[in-house]
């Protein structure tokens, strides 16, 4: 309890009253001045706290490396962590729907994340590498060098290691696939429908996917209805699909357009003979085919599979024949051992093993290692039915072709 002064007022102790309020105006002056010194001190730590804060985001930022252009930083180093972006996701329909809360599937995903990531890895190098080649295709390159220059941003994205499964391009009266030769003088012009169509792949997880690009707006519609089709045949893949039913609806979509040529109207047609394809590990075509026509085989897709989702669009006849100076080479994926009698061919297939094994090849990538006069000892493993080649395939002449094409995983719980 407070003691009464002399003075009449209340009682305090040092100057002070009890409740901690000065007595004096000398007291509430020194009060002050500890108050503004003890806020300057608190005021100063948050500054020097978020400081530190926009340090450490700044330090972090530049941590962070961003693609360049052309694009040189590997993908791995892009993504240090291994957390390579998921691709396009889309839920399965009708009786697969309960597959996106099941439990028990996203824990068979779980268990599948090493091979998720190799994919991933291969896809985000097919993605920038595609958005770079798109940015500097113009009229008047030479088809080779425009090859190389693919070839070469592949090589930059990849850390330690490479491949990218041929380029195949084709102008006009060619589907699929021509990868030039070296020494082509072919010539890109304005008029020009060409498709690209590559792949690339870690740990034998293959993403394969193509475009089309065309420099006259005339063709604009042509390439519409590719790609729709493409997108049709996605939207319908799904476990437990038949893949005659993903075909007829690629065609219902692709030929309900038309497309006019120099005052002339076509009709655009599924070409019937070509198809899209499952892939399996270091193998590009792994056994089913994903028709683009009605019709196709009752075959089911299943949980876990890749498919190339690819559709070819055509002004000619719907129909491809082999024609032209092939390029495109692959060794057969079930080929036993098979006797060889010229030496020169064992060498080559030697070469074969060692850097391409099971995957595509084109003659270039022959050169690039140094094998010179091959062409007999490369007929040779054909003829003994070791290596398969893949000439060219065309339909009418004077016909345009157009064909889009991404990679799908059938996975537990959902489409990616």
């Amino acid at each position: 309890m407070a003691k009464e002064d002399t003075n009449g007022g209340a009682g305090t102790s040092n100057g002070i009253v009890s409740d901690g309020v000065p007595a004096t105006v000398e007291e509430v002056d020194e009060k002050v001045d500890e108050l503004t010194l003890a806020d300057s001190s608190e005021t100063g730590g948050q500054e020097a706290a978020k400081k530190k804060k926009k340090k450490n985001k700044s330090k972090r930022k530049k941590d962070t490396k961003e693609q360049t252009d052309p694009p040189t930083i590997p993908v791995a180093e892009l993504f240090p962590q291994g957390n390579f972006p998921e691709g396009e996701i889309q839920e399965y329909k009708d009786d697969n729907l309960w597959r996106t809360t099941s439990e028990e599937k996203r824990d068979l995903e779980r268990l599948e994340k090493p091979m998720y990531d190799s994919v991933r890895q291969a896809a985000e190098v097919h993605r920038q590498v595609r958005k770079y080649i798109r940015s500097i295709i113009k009229p008047g390159m030479l088809m080779v060098d425009l090859c190389e220059t693919l070839e070469n941003t592949v090589r930059k994205e990849w850390s330690t290691s490479w491949y990218c499964i041929p380029y195949r391009m084709f102008i006009e009266l060619g589907c699929s696939p021509l990868d030039p030769n070296s020494g082509d003088k072919t010539v890109l012009q304005y008029d020009d429908v060409m498709k690209l169509d590559f792949g690339t792949h870690i740990n034998g997880r293959i993403v394969d996917c193509a475009f089309t690009v065309a420099f006259n707006p005339m063709f604009d519609p042509l390439l519409e209805a590719s790609r729709e089709a493409t997108n049709t045949g996605i939207k319908e893949a799904g476990i437990d699909v038949r893949l005659c039913d993903v075909g007829a609806a690629i065609q219902e979509v692709m030929e309900s357009y038309e497309v006019e040529i120099n005052g002339k109207v076509f009709q655009v047609k599924s070409i019937r003979n070509l198809n899209g394809h499952s892939i399996g590990p270091y193998q590009i075509h792994a056994g089913k085919s994903v028709p683009i026509v009605k019709g196709g085989e009752q075959t089911k897709m299943e949980e876990g599979e890749f498919y190339a989702i690819e559709t070819f669009g055509s002004t000619g006849k719907g129909y491809v024949r082999e024609d032209l100076e092939c390029s495109h080479y692959m060794k057969n994926f079930d080929v036993g051992h098979v006797p060889l009698r010229l030496p020169r061919a064992k060498q080559l297939l030697a070469t074969i093993d060692k850097n391409f094994s099971t995957l595509a090849f084109c003659r270039r990538y022959l050169d690039r290692l140094g094998e010179t006069k091959y062409l007999m000892a490369l007929k040779n493993l054909c003829d003994a039915g070791v290596v398969q080649p893949y000439p060219p395939l065309c339909d009418t002449k004077g016909s345009y072709v157009s064909q889009f094409e991404h990679t799908i995983l059938l996975r537990p719980t959902c489409k990616e």
